[in-house]
């Protein structure tokens, strides 16, 4: 049954708050874009200043008006306080080194941006004197000050940048130009540092151009606005820092209950309110989180058994993410999932080999929807005791050749090859209805070709081919798997599985094809196969809607 409560009825015109995820992602790229175009602007004294002078009162102008300042700061503030609510519900602080940076990163910008807020903006919220690269670059023309200033700058950048990567990396997209990316995330920084020097050796050479300036009482304020924010927040995260101590303390002082997980191959207990994933990575348990637990890559979802009670219902963005990948009821994120009583929990993505540490994210490939079909081939066990190998090695061969060239006619990828099995992959290229509809066409060919080949392989020996199919359809992960240097390029997950064993229910049911009726429906064939019929399928939680097509629909 699945344990999930349904979504709520949406509308299009219906107005819903939006997630603490859309909220992190639409605050961070505000930042991102705002850092970004302040890099390129420095990079413009690559030029000359005027040229980055120009630009910046152009910038400016938005900026310092009401709806930019909003914009601003409002993402600043939302994106800290979001960070806090993240650092308070961590009850354990072990990570990835990567997620580690970026969030010490976070968390020490305030500390590296007060000075350059209250001498820029600070400056021109209390006194009215407008920021200029005369007063950021000669002011700081010294090895402390411009030290400080790239530091800032790398900072801020890095720290937008993990961010970005940890939420894209599962995108295919991403992957596909994640060079470029890589270039530019290091090229920027390095011409805004560039810029910055450009426009200071200027100066040294046709002289300071004059520009208002904050006189000593107003320098004076501004330090000591920037000293109490600095003290003001450095006192806040300690506190913060503290409360997190305080609360672990009391937690084990007072022997509050503790829950128990019970993994494949061991439990471990944990106190209460600890997420699945803060669990494995506290007990040393590899387990796969490319988007650093923030519910969007679903890597880390695990299979659930237990009490109702104990595990609860997702929230919205845990729900969307599920949805997404159509995971079935027992089905949850790690990352979210914070149980309330003992549960069994068995992750869905094992890391591959890679020193302990886990896999990468290209060892997976990447997340799509696809169609997945099964090809077997019937009485081979007898067939093998009386023919000699090299006979069975040419059946093989030309019943390979014969299914693998059908499949990449209907436009799949012929993927595996075990025994007398083949496993065919369709929707690398397209969307999923159409990958329905193209692993239906190869099933048309398969049969024709098959049949065609078993009028005179009957005669050569002693009996005719036959042979059985399973298509289903789904989310499944798609890329390398193997060890070393001994990789393959296949698909893995519940569509898989399922697929093969509506390939084996195919020996029982009489039927060459048994295609889950969602595949069919994607390809809008289902009111032409008859009618659908319940199956239960071994691994599979929930009972699957099948349907028969006869042999005449698949040979014409």
């Amino acid at each position: 049954m699945d344990r999930r409560s349904p979504p709520p009825p949406s509308s299009p015109f219906s107005l819903r708050p939006p997630t603490r995820r859309n909220l992190r992602w639409a605050s961070g790229l505000v930042l991102m874009a705002y850092i970004t175009a302040h890099l390129l602007n420095h990079s413009l004294g690559i030029y000359s200043f005027a040229a980055a002078e120009t630009v910046l009162r152009a910038v400016q102008v938005f900026w310092h008006s009401l709806p930019g300042t909003l914009l601003l700061y409002g993402a600043a503030a939302t994106h800290l306080a979001l960070a806090v609510v993240a650092l308070w519900e961590r009850r354990t602080l072990r990570m990835p080194p990567l997620e580690a940076l970026r969030v010490l990163l976070g968390f020490a910008l305030p500390l590296l941006l007060v000075k350059h807020l209250t001498a820029m903006r600070g400056a021109y919220l209390a006194y009215g004197i407008d920021g200029s690269y005369v007063r950021v670059v000669w002011g700081l023309w010294d090895w402390p000050g411009a030290a400080a200033q790239l530091v800032m700058m790398l900072a801020a950048w890095t720290h937008g940048c993990l961010g970005l990567h940890f939420a894209l990396r599962a995108q295919p997209a991403y992957r596909r130009f994640s060079y470029v990316l890589l270039a530019v995330a290091v090229l920027l920084p390095v011409t805004a540092a560039m810029g910055f020097v450009s426009m200071g050796r200027e100066f040294q050479w046709t002289g300071v151009p004059q520009v208002t300036v904050p006189t000593p009482a107003q320098g004076k304020a501004l330090g000591a606005a920037e000293d109490g924010i600095k003290w003001f927040y450095a006192l806040a995260l300690l506190a913060l820092l503290a409360a997190r101590w305080g609360r672990t303390w009391f937690a084990r002082l007072s022997r509050q209950p503790s829950v128990a997980l019970r993994y494949p191959d061991r439990t471990v207990h944990v106190p209460l309110g600890w997420s699945v994933l803060e669990a494995s990575r506290s007990h040393g348990i590899d387990h796969v989180s490319i988007c650093g637990g923030r519910a969007r890559c679903s890597t880390c979802r695990v299979r659930v058994i237990g009490p109702a009670a104990h595990i609860g219902v997702p929230g919205r963005d845990e729900q969307r993410t599920l949805e997404r990948v159509r995971a079935p009821g027992d089905v949850r994120l790690a990352c979210q999932l914070r149980p309330r009583g003992d549960i069994e929990v068995t992750p869905l993505f094992a890391p591959l080999p890679n020193e302990g540490r886990p896999a990468p994210v290209g060892s997976f490939g990447r997340e799509r929807d696809v169609a997945i079909l099964f090809v077997d081939l019937r009485r081979w066990s007898g067939l093998s005791e009386r023919q000699w190998p090299f006979d069975l090695a040419y059946v093989l061969d030309r019943y390979f050749a014969t299914v693998g060239a059908a499949v990449r006619e209907a436009g799949g990828v012929p993927n595996q090859f075990i025994g007398d099995s083949v496993m065919a992959i369709f929707g690398l290229e397209t969307d999923l209805p159409a990958a329905c509809k193209q692993a239906l066409h190869a099933t048309t060919l398969i049969a024709q070709r098959m049949d065609a080949w078993s009028e005179g392989f009957e005669a050569q020996f002693g009996q005719r081919l036959d042979f059985g199919m399973g298509l289903h359809a789904g989310r499944a992960a798609v890329g390398e798997v193997g060890y070393q240097e001994t990789t393959t390029f296949t698909a893995i997950g519940e569509v898989v599985n399922t697929a093969s064993r509506l390939q084996d229910h195919s020996k029982t049911a009489a039927s060459r094809l048994v295609v889950s009726l969602f595949a069919a429906e994607q390809a809008g064939v289902a009111d032409t196969m008859g009618r659908a019929e319940t199956l239960t399928v071994r691994g599979r939680s929930e009972p699957l809607q099948v349907l028969y097509p006869q042999p005449a629909n698949l040979s014409a």
